[in-house]
């Protein structure tokens, strides 16, 4: 939840801008957007306020069109039974399985996030004991109530009804407790007459009261207010969004104004103003925050009238401009959404397209045990994969060490190193390992998992360049900040082992168009045992937060024929998730799965 909350002020610093934009375009094409669609853009602004609090990431574009391909269900074998645990020996302290690490120091925002969550909760059930209060109120109100009796009245609501063109009945009361009328009701609205206006009957003006709330029912604005309310306790602390919600509800009774006019004639139009000017003498502003009524502020009463007053038929080619722009601007506004998603972090979810494709899903709990999780293998002979845990499996996490695959990849193809030379001098900087602490060549680099190395090879390389190389082999999220020393480690990098296993099936078969030498040298050096059985290639990663081991990963390939097995593993936890753990319960899987029976030794 502190995460959430540090997640969730951010959006709001884009839903201030929104609400910004959405104001400056509604006054710039004021002259252009009907009354009816400058209020449905607020609906938008509804939707958008929504997203935060939504269970998934909102889909961009290319998404929909992907998954518009995908109705077909994936072909995928019947789930996998359960992969036995096996005894296997600790491999922390093989001579292969040197991985290092630097811990980072997070400074995590649990404290403030705290606070502010404790903050929010304790104004949300503010907020929600007022609104219980008023519907409480109401709730008498409507107990008192009488089904509408005065015939004259009844005869005029049926001809409204007609007008409006409402076939369903909606049920109508009388009621002393009110001073203009009001239609309230979630899913069976009701409209609520006070009875002083029908005492004094004047056809006319309670005709046009009528009309007004069945426009207000014909456009579900009963519904509206309900979702309107819901943001308001959700962003109670929000000024814009209490700003917007009270400019919507007044542009809704604008638009509700409109909608009667336009079945009106002329002379009428005149009259209908009259009978607003009358009522905001007599009744203030209703109490009730969950319904819809006729009456509003003097000011917006003001308002209201200049509407009136300048009102005009709108033409078709209008109607079509106004609903063409709105189609527009809606899209675009929308396009903000998974900005907004608290669940769109740093773009932290792979979307698979798993069509065509053979997949079997994997119960590995038990080997797994505590450890959250994944495992991914895909097997190029059968052309088939073998997960446990999809969604752990596409979720984007950082690549620690393993991306000193493609580190040393790109610092070859930048001719900062060569397969023939290949050292770089140490800095004389004194680190935690003692392996570090001397000239590196790139296999031992590798095999120690000298992180200075890489960094050196990275700063070289320069920022520019690796972003580029980044794209064109299409590594994860694809999002580089920071220098050349961090963005890997812990910070905005970050892959899915599945992607993991993509980026595998390519290195291995340079799909990525580098040079063979290259690709072979890179291939050496993350060779970890050669037998008569074949061949086994990996790097492990672990991430160091704090002095904690959190997150570790095994990743490569067996070699076995001209097909090999690629694989990834991740497995996480408060402490002890290092690469060399995730290593060893790879091969535990592998054993199992009758792909390597052989230990490195």
């Amino acid at each position: 939840m502190a995460e959430f909350m540090i997640q969730f002020f951010l959006c709001n610093i884009v839903i201030s801008m929104t609400i910004g934009i959405l104001q400056l375009v509604k006054h710039l094409l004021r002259n252009i957007l009907t009354s009816r669609m400058q209020y449905n853009l607020w609906y938008v602004l509804l939707g958008l306020l929504a997203v935060p609090f939504l269970p998934v990431q909102p889909a961009r574009l290319p998404q929909i069109f992907s998954w518009l391909g995908n109705f077909r269900n994936a072909s995928s074998s019947p789930a996998g039974t359960a992969v036995k645990e096996t005894a296997s020996q600790n491999l922390s302290a093989a001579n292969w399985m040197n991985d290092f690490s630097i811990s980072v120091s997070k400074r995590t925002p649990s404290a403030i996030g705290r606070i502010l969550f404790a903050v929010w909760v304790i104004g949300m059930f503010v907020m929600i004991l007022r609104i219980l209060k008023s519907m409480l109120r109401f709730h008498r109100i409507k107990s008192s109530a009488l089904p509408l009796q005065n015939p004259a009245v009844r005869r005029l609501y049926d001809s409204c009804l007609e007008e409006m063109h409402i076939k369903r009945p909606v049920p109508i009361y009388s009621t002393a407790f009110l001073k203009s009328p009001v239609i309230a009701g979630l899913f069976r609205p009701c409209i609520y007459l006070p009875i002083h206006l029908i005492s004094d009957y004047h056809a006319n003006d309670i005709k046009y009261m009528l009309l007004h709330e069945l426009a207000h029912y014909k456009y579900k604005d009963a519904l509206a207010n309900y979702f309107m309310n819901i943001m308001g306790v959700l962003y109670w602390f929000h000024p814009l969004v209490w700003f917007s919600l009270r400019e919507m509800k007044n542009e809704r009774e604008i638009a509700c104004d409109t909608s009667v006019l336009m079945l009106l004639d002329e002379n009428a139009c005149e009259d209908y103003g009259n009978t607003l000017l009358n009522l905001a003498k007599k009744v203030s502003l209703t109490p009730f925050p969950f319904v819809a009524g006729i009456s509003g502020s003097r000011k917006h009463m003001q308002k209201r009238i200049l509407n009136i007053a300048n009102y005009h038929p709108v033409s078709l080619r209008k109607a079509l401009h106004s609903a063409a722009l709105y189609s527009i601007i809606a899209f675009l506004l929308l396009g903000t959404a998974p900005i907004l998603s608290t669940q769109a972090s740093e773009q932290n979810r792979y979307y698979w397209n798993e069509s065509d494709r053979t997949i079997t899903y994997l119960d590995l709990k038990d080997t797994f045990g505590d450890y959250h999780g994944s495992f991914v293998l895909y097997d190029a002979a059968a052309d088939s994969w073998q997960i446990y845990q999809k969604d752990n499996a596409t979720t984007r996490i950082a690549p620690a060490s393993t991306y000193k695959i493609y580190s040393a990849l790109f610092g070859l193809d930048s001719g900062i190193i060569t397969p023939e030379q290949s050292r770089l001098p140490w800095n004389g900087q004194s680190y935690p390992y003692n392996l570090w602490n001397a000239d590196q060549t790139l296999e031992s680099a590798m095999q120690n998992s000298v992180t200075w190395y890489f960094q050196e090879l990275d700063r070289k390389t320069g920022l520019p360049a690796i972003k580029k190389y980044i794209r064109e082999i299409g590594y994860g999220n694809q999002i580089i900040k920071g220098d050349a020393s961090s963005y890997w480690i812990n910070s905005s990098l970050k892959i899915s082992p599945v992607e993991q296993v993509e980026l595998l099936k390519k290195l291995y078969y340079n799909q990525f168009g580098f040079a063979p030498t290259h690709m072979k040298t890179v291939k050496d050096s993350i060779c970890l045992s050669s037998t008569a059985e074949g061949s086994l290639f990996g790097k492990t990663g672990t991430e160091e937060v704090n002095g904690e081991n959190t997150s570790g990963w095994f990743i490569g390939y067996v070699e076995k024929g001209p097909h090999p097995c690629f694989f990834a593993t991740n497995i996480q936890s408060d402490k002890l998730a290092s690469g060399p753990l995730a290593a060893e319960l790879t091969f535990s899987i592998l054993f199992d799965l009758k792909i390597w029976n052989t230990y490195p030794k």
